[in-house]
């Protein structure tokens, strides 16, 4: 075998000729020397259109490519200057590195793939590269990426919510496409303007074209959704409507305490309802003999709060009847349930009841087509797993381009390598 033909798959690219290679004892490091090919020479390092020459530029530069044996391995190369119409003069294009960038494309590949299995922090010290370089690392291949597609193309459904990513009430928006299950678009901050800069990348025509949108309860989402995408359905997320239910059970119990507390002066009485929480958060077919007796023992001692504990299954039943009778049978039910919540005397649930008014149509919505807000719960959950797993992402920045990597359906892979 050929020494070339090991410098070849060294170097990996097919458009650069090897010419030479040394090691530099001091400093420890591999160099190849290597050039373009003939039709890769002369391209503006912006657009890639062929240019002439305008001069040699800053001289010889290297840069740094994947390590080899242990020891940092770099690739030199002139880098003269083109005269391009378009950018006036630039560097000259190379095919094993981008635009502006001190590392090769194999060695952007590689760090991308590994701050998306594993810490930046992990990733920064195998690759022995500075720790910020990571996340520029990040961005340039998330860019790079993201140029050659449309990630809003073809959109009908989709899910709409808002992710905290820093202590502080530090948020970004994210949104999900039901068909693909993909992240298609992330921005720093949270409320109507926020959401509106998504609706203007989208653009008026395609918004129109938007058939369904999931989200919570917010009324900034639901707002700007009337405003930029009449078309659409808006589909209020199941799991919300019954935390809803949920939260306005607890503060019921903690009514219920307070009057066995201050008013009934019965200490054992309020003991037993302050920790009846769980009894009555869980769903019937997961209690415990014990806790299934806790409910037995309020439904004798405190009917309200036993009553507001049917108030909160009988919303929940709302779903379930939809998935075994369909529909109409859930449409009925959830109009019955909000007759039974206003007549309650249930403070609470007498408001709950005008929340879920409020929000009559997304709920039916939501039971009709099916839809919820789930994927994006998921999203979110993996997208907190990411944070945590980097160990140290200071800006929305390099967070979203870490997430995009992950779950926007375009994951990198190893260089060189073919998935299996």
């Amino acid at each position: 075998m050929r020494f070339t033909t090991v410098l070849n798959a060294l170097v990996g690219c097919e458009q650069a000729v090897p010419q030479d290679v040394r090691f530099e004892e001091k400093s420890q490091v591999i160099v190849v020397t290597v050039r373009p090919r003939s039709r890769a020479r002369r391209r503006c390092g912006i657009c890639g259109i062929r240019c002439p020459r305008f001069d040699g530029g800053a001289g010889r530069r290297r840069w740094r490519h994947l390590d080899a044996g242990g020891l940092k391995l770099y690739l030199e190369a002139d880098a003269p200057r083109v005269t391009c119409k378009q950018h006036g003069v630039v560097v000259a294009a190379v095919p094993w590195a981008r635009h502006d960038a001190g590392h090769t494309r194999d060695f952007d590949q590689q760090v991308a793939w590994m701050a998306t299995e594993c810490s930046k922090s992990a990733t920064a010290h195998l690759m022995r590269t500075a720790w910020r370089t990571v996340g520029a690392i990040l961005t340039r291949h998330q860019a790079e990426a993201d140029a050659g597609i449309d990630r809003l193309a073809g959109l009908r459904r989709i899910g709409v919510d808002e992710i905290s990513y820093r202590r502080g009430q530090k948020y970004m928006t994210v949104v999900v496409d039901h068909e693909s299950r993909h992240v298609v678009w992330m921005a720093d901050g949270h409320g109507k303007d926020v959401l509106r800069s998504f609706f203007d990348a989208l653009g008026a025509d395609r918004a129109h074209q938007l058939t369904h949108i999931s989200a919570d309860g917010a009324e900034w989402i639901a707002d700007v959704v009337a405003e930029r995408a009449p078309n659409a359905v808006r589909a209020m997320d199941p799991f919300h409507v019954v935390q809803w239910a949920t939260e306005a059970l607890d503060e019921e119990r903690r009514a219920a305490w307070n009057r066995a507390r201050r008013q009934a002066a019965d200490p054992e009485l309020a003991r037993r309802l302050k920790h009846s929480r769980h009894a009555l958060w869980k769903n019937p077919e997961d209690l415990t003999a014990r806790q299934q007796a806790k409910l037995a023992w309020i439904a004798t001692n405190d009917p309200r709060l036993h009553r507001a504990y049917l108030l909160k299954e009988g919303l929940r039943t709302i779903y379930r009847i939809a998935r075994t009778e369909g529909a109409p049978a859930a449409a009925e039910a959830l109009d019955h349930w909000l007759s039974w919540a206003r007549r309650s005397r249930i403070p609470v649930f007498v408001e709950l009841a005008r929340k879920v008014q409020r929000h009559h149509d997304a709920i039916l919505h939501a039971i009709v087509e099916e839809l919820s807000n789930g994927l994006i719960e998921s999203t979110n959950t993996k997208t907190r797993l990411i944070i945590r797993r980097g160990f140290g992402f200071r800006s929305a920045e390099a967070v979203i381009a870490l997430v995009m990597l992950c779950l926007g359906g375009n994951r990198p892979t190893l260089p060189r390598r073919q998935l299996t």
